[in-house]
């Protein structure tokens, strides 16, 4: 089963020191022009502050962001899976897992990311500021530059294994997979940001932990009963399951 996971705006800070990022070397090196079309795109654009804030949706207040956009390719890079901090991130809590674990995280999570399109938790790649709705010079809308580039590759990796698809919607619209498998955290009949994504994390540990690898909605949903969620609805035809956040 893979697990497709959201990147965080909250990012770690980058070392003082270390190698930069090795597009070669990231997971799908197949990617890597695409890759490189964004960066140079971004690296342009922030250069020029007032463009720049505006294109990324940032406050002035956020300006050092575009001094890490800028120094993209030279900067110390660290593994995605310490570098991404938010809600999600937290509650999965990588860097605590037993070693078992942490090798089917290595093997089953992917984060989509603006900036790389796909890359896994042991990808080093330095911090930045990107996401999914900007439009750059070159590369256009990045949903549509990163669905063209994807467009079966990560169909032939995933072939006929369940996708647990835990991203937003705007990433979301980066790949739709064939076999994929839908979470809704409901909080008071409601999805609510916070709660969703904290529980999605705790999700993705329990899995984890437990070795499951159930490869159909049905024994997904039986699964999360067996680690204690309370699974309200399940809807095979939509490939989409109800958690209630208790």
């Amino acid at each position: 089963m893979l697990i497709l996971l959201p990147p965080s705006e909250g990012k770690a800070d980058a070392p003082r020191r270390g190698n930069p990022v090795e597009l070669d070397r990231l997971t799908l090196p197949g990617l890597r022009d695409a890759r490189l079309a964004v960066i140079r795109d971004l690296v342009k654009l922030s250069a020029e502050p007032g463009t720049a804030l505006d294109t990324l949706g940032l406050t002035p207040g956020l300006a050092g962001e575009l001094e890490r956009n800028a120094r993209l390719e030279s900067a110390p890079a660290l593994p995605a899976g310490k570098l991404y901090t938010g809600v999600l991130y937290d509650a999965l809590g990588l860097a605590t897992l037993d070693t078992a674990a942490k090798r089917r995280a290595g093997r089953q999570l992917l984060i989509f990311s603006g900036l790389w399109g796909v890359v896994g938790i042991g990808d080093r790649i330095p911090p930045y500021r990107c996401s999914i709705g900007v439009r750059l010079e070159s590369t256009g809308p990045l949903a549509g530059h990163w669905r063209k580039a994807l467009d079966g590759t990560l169909d032939e990796l995933a072939g006929d294994e369940l996708v647990l698809d835990l991203r937003s919607s705007a990433y979301a619209g980066m790949w739709a997979p064939r076999n994929g498998v839908t979470v809704r955290v409901l909080h008071g009949g409601k999805v609510v940001s916070h709660f969703n994504k904290a529980t999605k994390g705790r999700i993705v540990r329990a899995l984890l932990d437990a070795g499951a690898r159930p490869r159909t909605a049905v024994k997904l949903a039986q699964t999360l009963r067996e680690l204690g969620y309370r699974v309200e609805e399940t809807r095979s035809g939509q490939l989409d399951i109800h958690v209630v956040q208790l």
